[in-house]
């Protein structure tokens, strides 16, 4: 999106320099990605990431609001509380599509958002391995607020490890040697020394947790939580014996699985922004828009894009049996805005935070991109173009103008 940097990246970028990136991912990480990881990064311009930065923490603000908590009691379907919740997430990611405005000048619009951790590891790993093997300016950073790399994983170390020894924290999933985020399971072990943990691998001795490390039995002081509660209740029947995790026990958690659902399209409604398209749930929607094409319909408990409806029409809404599990939200047009030698590309920004126990507010600390040229947005989408799947970006600060 910067011009120049994008001219200079696509005249020096060779499929040798590609390849050689992709293994020096699997170096580092022990494992080659098991999705597809897309030929470059995003390079954004000063103006957009202003306007990214203040997008973001006008939805920061709303979390903020007094009555949060109020207004998301319904955000949890009921069956898929847990105890304990604390007083805010300890990870938030927030989705933008990069459009272009009126003026033809590009700015962020929400996607989604969710009280949910992301690549954290990895992200870093696929920044760093750009820098080594492509050109890319050192006036452009992949970290906010002055971190570097040695910073942002003392903050990740604080943040997941706290207090205990690492033994004693587990990165929590349901079978992640099968999921496509495994890679950032393996950064996360290699970079914080602590071990990923199958739910059917753990020992419940009253409200303790255990699990075998090396044969002996060790306690679980804190998880940190990779499982996405409402997709575990849909395998619950396929999986071996478990631990119920909806019972009252003596651990710690990062983050606690209620903000999934607090922090998610349930509160696309009552953010008012620019940046926000405008969002109804359905139950609520005072009438059926005329242009319905220019809509889409999403439900609210839902991820990776499932069940998300974009060619809208008066039958999908009629055949909505339970209204207020879903939203009707102004759609989103994206900017083939990522030039690419096959092609221009349309992307969306990822933008991660992290919230410290006792701060005031979260903190931005990174990012995530995917650069598509389908429908489509996520990296399942994008298996056979070239020039598309997982990436980052490199933000251009400074003067927006």
């Amino acid at each position: 999106m910067i011009p120049a940097v994008r001219k200079a990246y696509n005249q020096q970028f060779t499929p040798a320099q590609y390849q050689a990136f992709l293994t020096g991912i699997a170096a580092d990480t022990g494992v080659a990605p098991a999705f597809r990881v897309a030929e470059t990064p995003v390079f954004v311009p000063a103006a957009l990431s202003s306007k990214l930065v203040q997008a973001c923490e006008e939805i920061v603000d709303v979390l903020l609001r007094p009555n949060f908590k109020t207004i998301t009691r319904d955000a949890i379907p009921p069956a898929l509380k847990v105890p304990h919740e604390n007083e805010h997430p300890h990870f938030i990611v927030i989705d933008f599509a990069v459009c272009k405005a009126a003026d033809d000048s590009l700015v962020p619009q929400l996607i989604e958002l969710q009280g949910f951790p992301t690549m954290m590891a990895f992200q870093e790993v696929m920044a760093r391995r750009f820098k080594t093997h492509f050109n890319i300016p050192d006036t452009l950073s992949n970290f906010f607020n002055g971190l570097d790399e040695a910073a942002y994983y003392q903050l990740l170390r604080e943040m997941i490890i706290g207090p205990f020894a690492p033994e004693e924290v587990i990165l929590l999933e349901v079978k992640p040697e099968e999921q496509k985020t495994r890679i950032d399971f393996y950064s996360t072990e290699k970079n914080l020394d602590i071990p990923t943990i199958c739910l059917t691998s753990l020992i419940q001795e009253g409200k303790q947790l255990f699990y075998l490390k090396d044969g002996v039995k060790t306690r679980v002081r804190r998880i940190y939580n990779r499982i996405i509660f409402d997709d575990l209740q849909r395998q619950a029947g396929n999986l071996d014996t478990h631990v119920n995790l909806f019972q009252e026990l003596d651990v710690e958690w990062i983050t606690h699985p209620n903000w999934f659902y607090r922090i998610s399209k349930y509160i696309m409604p009552f953010i008012h922004s620019e940046y926000v398209p405008k969002s109804w749930f359905l139950h609520e929607l005072p009438v059926v828009p005329a242009d319905l094409e220019n809509y889409v319909l999403k439900p609210l408990f839902s991820f990776a894009g499932q069940g998300v409806l974009i060619d809208v029409t008066p039958e999908d809404i009629d055949g909505i049996k339970d209204p207020e599990n879903w939203i009707l939200q102004h759609k989103v047009k994206y900017a083939p805005a990522v030039e690419t030698p096959t092609g221009p590309a349309i992307c969306e920004i990822r933008m991660i935070y992290i919230w410290q126990d006792g701060a005031a507010r979260p903190m931005l600390v990174h990012n995530l991109a995917r650069i598509s040229k389908g429908k489509m947005i996520g990296v399942g989408f994008n298996s056979k173009d070239t020039w598309v799947g997982g990436s980052c970006c490199f933000f251009e600060f400074g003067d927006p103008k």
